[in-house]
């Protein structure tokens, strides 16, 4: 009957017949464990220190922008617009015509600067051909103090004889100092019409007057010139929507903007903790947000004279108890050496990094 007891507790050296392979517990190595936590903190240790290699050498932002150079169009003489040649976008070339202002009233001003240089003219040659330039009146006039001076030493003689009055003596006399006075003025004249005459050391060989009506025509004829307005440089319109054909052109008002594109530069604001071992003409690289996967080679231009805060509109003012040190950010010019294969646009955001390993470029 013991056999049949149910209470009876199996043999703990036979394994029971329901008992499954999960129920069994696997106890790990010792070592396993170990290794498994050294692992991790080397691998960390490892990456960190290829990461911290692969940053040695060099410095870099995405604090960057593309600069170009660019120039504000602007027409140097006032008028209606009548013509324009370009629209937004278009590349130009040196020297190429823009748009034109209405030159109707700078031709005017020719012809009346015409007609002052003929009226000069006339009046040189009336002068030239005057009585007070040729001396007539002053030979006139010697001849009338001749026959005046005789008369008086006649009435003189007969005023000694006692033959003529002392009024008439003194009509005489009076008579001579008349036709001295004409004499004198005479030549004042003549001094005066060769005066009108000369030329001084500014235009010598041209009377004043012609030269001042010349100079007239010739502001009107630069004004003429100046109606068609070309581009200063070769680069791409910029900004055309203020030229339109019946507008008013305004002097020295910007009118449209020229971008010079043979003139591109990146303009990267690095910390002032990575600029210890920079120096101009070190190498660079530069990539683009726009074009991924475009890099273009670069050289340190220039390091700027001071930070982006310093040449603020609105400077901080840090005299206050408030302060708090922020890192600043210096301006570094990057020169683009490599032709780039697409099209470079003034203010695409860059990223660039300065090899501080290299030896600058002298």
């Amino acid at each position: 009957m013991a056999d049949a007891d149910p209470a009876r507790a199996p043999d703990a050296g036979v394994a029971s017949p329901l008992a499954s392979p999960a129920d069994e517990t696997v106890i790990p190595r010792p070592w396993g464990r170990w290794a498994l936590m050294l692992a991790v903190p080397l691998a960390l240790a490892t990456g960190a220190f290829i990461y911290w290699q692969s940053l040695a050498g060099k410095v870099s932002t995405d604090n960057a922008y593309l600069k170009q150079d660019m120039v504000a169009v602007t027409a140097e003489v006032g008028g209606r617009i009548t013509e324009v040649l370009v629209a937004e976008g278009a590349q130009v070339t040196a020297g190429q015509l823009l748009f034109r202002i209405d030159p109707e009233p700078f031709r005017l001003q020719i012809n009346e600067a015409n007609a002052a240089i003929a009226s000069a003219q006339a009046n040189v040659i009336a002068l030239s051909n005057a009585a007070e330039l040729n001396g007539t009146d002053i030979e006139a006039a010697r001849s009338d103090v001749a026959f005046t001076q005789a008369r008086f030493e006649r009435v003189r003689a007969l005023r000694e004889k006692g033959f003529s009055t002392k009024a008439d003596y003194e009509a005489a006399e009076q008579a001579v100092v008349q036709a001295r006075e004409r004499v004198r003025q005479a030549e004042d004249r003549q001094r005066e019409a060769r005066a009108r005459l000369a030329s001084g050391p500014a235009v010598p060989g041209v009377n004043p007057q012609v030269a001042a009506a010349e100079a007239s025509r010739a502001n009107a004829q630069l004004a003429l010139r100046r109606t068609e307005v070309r581009a200063p440089a070769d680069g791409r319109i910029a900004q055309a929507d203020r030229l339109q054909v019946g507008q008013q052109a305004v002097p020295n008002l910007p009118v449209l903007t020229l971008v010079r594109e043979n003139a591109a530069y990146v303009e990267a604001n690095f910390k002032e903790t990575d600029l210890d071992d920079m120096a101009i003409g070190q190498r660079a690289e530069i990539r683009f947000d726009a074009y991924p996967g475009l890099v273009l080679k670069g050289r340190v231009a220039s390091i700027g004279a001071g930070t982006g805060a310093e040449f603020s509109v609105l400077p901080a003012q840090n005299a206050t108890g408030n302060w708090v040190k922020v890192t600043q950010r210096v301006p570094v010019r990057i020169a683009i050496e490599s032709k780039s294969p697409r099209r470079l646009i003034a203010g695409l955001s860059s990223e660039v990094t300065v090899f501080t390993d290299t030896a600058p470029r002298r």
